[in-house]
């Protein structure tokens, strides 16, 4: 396994999906839609989980 990082040459925001999926081992798009649903369906959880990865990792 690799350090989990952001990946910024494969970002749309953060990078923190790319980072999940390289250090996972997830295919990115599978991670988007994951936090996507999960933002949608918990009521904005996985999205205060989303920014607080953005600023801690890297």
């Amino acid at each position: 396994m690799t350090k989990l990082s952001l990946n910024r040459a494969n970002k749309k925001i953060l990078g923190v999906c790319a980072g999940l999926s390289d250090w996972s081992g997830i295919d990115v798009t599978v991670m988007r839609v994951f936090f996507v649903l999960a933002t949608l369906l918990g009521f904005g959880s996985a999205l205060l989980v989303y920014i607080a990865l953005g600023l801690i990792l890297d």
